[in-house]
């Protein structure tokens, strides 16, 4: 093999997704410098096999060993690009993590994204899942996403509009996915920042404080987020496993005539986001397990590893879960994570 970059083979992936699951990778590679990128699509053997990216792992599911090459993600670097009247531009490689962002941005004074405080995961993933919590989005604050793209060799940048953010989703799941690895992400942080307090869970974690700051609501957040969802580093997850479901208007009254309890979202466009957790509890299934992959006793929307269990056993409790929620509500339950 010609590559000047050191291609490691039969790797364990336990490290590098935060449920903590055995897998192995046929050859790895921890990218460092996007210059590797060229020296690996040169390699015509190495070209040929299917290839997983992969950068915190907070996103992914992985059931068996992955045949082909593992690129992990580890470009390092932040800084602030430049500013106008109304915005601050921060480019942030895709290696960082994600809190750790959020908390430097908090440091220079730059609020916007302390909603989104204690994700897991990496900065690269953010526009992938257009990640979100506690009434922000990372889409509506990126500004752009620069790319490798495998088939042509090329670097390019994508603005938000050719993003396609949609509710957990972007083009980086669709027409992208096998063929754009994410360099870095540029955010769009405003200068005239208002306090997102739109959650009742965030005002009321404030309640007596006047004029939160950025830092406050940051705060605010993480109090909820660890006395709501287990550390990864504790018991092995990847944070919410199933997306809030969005039903059509007539969908929710027919649920909400037989289920007056149930917790649903008005949406822009007339339809409704249902509370996924909530239809998961009304099953019976927080707490519960299926060998050692859990449903967490305290947020039903966060499957777990209790120790040992592999990628197939919280799949199978997965798939338990969504034949349930549909039985009972007719109700079809999309995962989050990335499932290989």
């Amino acid at each position: 093999m010609t590559s000047v970059f050191p291609i490691l083979r039969d790797v364990s992936l336990a490290r590098c997704n935060t449920f903590g699951l055995e897998a192995r990778a046929h050859a790895f590679l921890s990218l460092t410098d996007a210059a590797q990128l060229q020296t690996l699509r040169a390699d015509a053997a190495l070209t040929a096999l299917p290839r997983l990216i992969l950068g915190g792992g907070s996103n992914v599911l992985l059931t068996r060993n992955f045949p082909g090459v593992v690129i992990h993600v580890e470009l390092k670097g932040m800084a602030l690009l430049d500013e106008d009247d109304d915005v601050r531009r921060i480019r942030v490689a895709a290696g960082e993590n994600w809190h750790d962002f959020v908390m430097w941005t908090l440091a220079q004074g730059y609020g916007g994204l302390e909603n989104l405080s204690l994700i897991p995961g990496s900065v690269g993933a953010a526009p992938i899942q257009n990640i979100g919590a506690y009434g922000v989005e990372a889409g509506e604050l990126i500004e752009s996403v620069t790319v490798f793209d495998f088939d042509s060799g090329t670097t390019a940048i994508l603005s938000r509009a050719e993003c396609a953010f949609g509710y957990r989703d972007s083009v980086f799941k669709h027409g992208l996915r096998d063929s754009a690895l994410i360099l870095a992400v540029t955010f769009a942080l405003p200068k005239a920042w208002r306090a997102n307090m739109r959650y009742a869970e965030v005002a009321q974690e404030l309640v007596g404080v006047a004029g939160p700051t950025a830092r406050q609501i940051s705060d605010a957040v993480i109090a909820i987020r660890r006395r709501k969802l287990p550390d990864p580093a504790v018991i092995g997850n990847a944070g919410s496993f199933f997306k809030n479901p969005v039903v059509p208007a007539v969908n929710c009254d027919a649920l909400l005539t037989a289920h007056p309890q149930l917790v649903s979202y008005a949406q822009p466009d007339g339809s409704y986001k249902l509370a996924a957790g909530w239809l998961i509890d009304q099953c019976g299934w927080k707490g519960k397990s299926l060998g050692a992959a859990g449903v967490y006793e305290k947020q039903a929307l966060v499957l777990v590893n209790r120790g040992g269990a592999t990628g197939e056993d919280v799949w199978r409790l997965a798939q338990a879960v969504q034949a349930d929620v549909e039985a009972r509500f007719g109700v079809w339950l999309e995962p989050e994570p990335v499932v290989i």
